[in-house]
């Protein structure tokens, strides 16, 4: 297996993740301090760099960088007038610790004023107060940053095929998960808050839209291994039973979460192709049950140097490169309709349920056609067609129903109760 997957045991480095959450806390509670506000806490978060984990520039002084070296062990500060101040990272206590960075961002020209107190741990204990002596395993932090750079460039990927309102791929220190994030554009209900050493208000902001986020954590928080995480909020009805993909992702009660090991994805034959299965398929879950425009939101996956066509261009070159458009083949009792745009086929599949009535249970549009309305152009044509030959639909497809939905015009053509 390559070592850009590498295997991580929670539980043999525990101590050391520990420790490292909690010095995240501590820089990222400066980052906090210093920052406006931004939507959903993004203010606060780090992100992964080829050394290790970074803030942008904190707005102190001249303009603070802090970076975690995770290659070299240390903590790094700079300034926007060419300071450097740096420590090691190494077997000590979150007071040490705390005491040397707060010295560091003296040293470049920082204000090192900032809460005291860890966020979303139980029973948490202030900085200046913990005094219990930490490991530090060097090589299970580098295995992990490994890891955090292999999980980065799939997230990077996947958030390239969404055209709507998207979080940067970041790392939260409170509950040390790397996480990236979808928006349907629709406000949520107030969150219920209640998570521990965190204000109310916080978690109440952060999940004032709907959301279909995913992350991956180290471990920890209920579950004692790695693994990847996938929720939405509100959960639509039947979301827990939805069918995820790869198989070893399954629901998990505890935490209200779909669960996919980082082991089964480290171990698999492609790495890369199983953790993005677990995304895009939890992902069209949430989209699908919540009924997401997704046809509005989402679009092919990014490519080096391709700029993406405007929907306008990509409509017309659909309609170019299909001919005729879309094909139907109907059958006995199954049928479905059928569009080929530049050798990628997408389909919306129906049985019969008697000489006058269709009833569409499954639509399919791959990646590579997203955002070129084709799975509005299938649910079209059978509206058209319904219309032609007297036949009624029921649309127990989500994704036709929704989009049934948008279109009062096509209603007609519904079974009425």
């Amino acid at each position: 297996m390559s070592n850009h997957w590498p295997r991580i045991d929670y539980l043999s480095w525990r101590e050391t993740c520990s420790a490292l959450h909690l010095y995240l806390q501590v820089a990222g509670k400066y980052r906090l301090a210093h920052s406006p506000w931004l939507n959903h806490s993004w203010t606060a978060t780090f992100y992964v760099t080829p050394n290790g984990l970074a803030s942008s520039p904190i707005p102190d002084g001249p303009g603070i960088e802090i970076l975690f070296d995770l290659r070299e062990h240390r903590v790094v500060g700079r300034s926007g007038d060419g300071r450097e101040a740096s420590f090691a990272l190494g077997q000590t206590t979150v007071a040490a610790f705390h005491a040397q960075f707060v010295q560091l961002i003296s040293k470049i020209g920082g204000t090192a004023a900032f809460d005291g107190s860890p966020n979303e741990l139980p029973n948490p204990v202030p900085f200046r107060e913990d005094h219990r002596e930490r490991p530090y395993d060097r090589d299970a932090v580098q295995r992990y940053h490994e890891a955090l750079k292999s999980i980065d460039r799939i997230f990077q990927t996947f958030r390239t095929s969404f055209l709507g309102k998207s979080s940067p791929v970041h790392l939260f220190w409170g509950a040390l998960d790397l996480a990236v994030t979808r928006f349907s554009g629709r406000r949520a209900p107030l969150h219920p808050a209640g998570i521990p050493a965190l204000p109310d208000d916080v978690a109440q902001e952060a999940y004032d839209r709907e959301v279909s986020s995913a992350g991956f954590w180290p471990g920890g928080g209920g579950i004692d291994y790695p693994a990847f995480y996938a929720y939405a909020y509100p959960a639509p009805n039947a979301y827990r039973a939805a069918q995820i993909r790869p198989e070893a992702a399954f629901w998990h009660d505890g935490l209200s979460e779909f669960v996919l090991p980082y082991d089964a994805v480290q171990s698999s034959a492609d790495p890369d192709a199983a953790l993005m299965a677990f995304l895009v398929s939890t992902y069209e879950a949430a989209a699908d049950l919540g009924k997401w425009d997704r046809d509005l939101l989402e679009c092919s996956r990014g490519r080096p140097g391709q700029v993406r066509p405007p929907d306008a261009e990509r409509q017309k070159a659909a309609i170019s490169a299909t001919g005729e458009g879309v094909e139907r083949q109907d059958g006995t009792p199954k049928g479905r309709y059928r569009l080929v745009v530049d050798g990628v086929e997408a389909e919306m599949t129906y049985s019969r349920a008697g000489e006058r009535l269709i009833i569409i249970d499954h639509t399919d549009v791959p990646a590579a056609l997203r955002g070129r309305k084709v799975g509005e152009r299938l649910v079209r044509q059978a509206v058209e067609d319904a219309r032609r030959d007297a036949v009624t639909i029921i649309p127990l497809c989500p994704f036709a129903k929704a989009q049934i939905e948008r279109h009062p015009e096509w209603q007609d053509v519904l079974q009425r109760s």
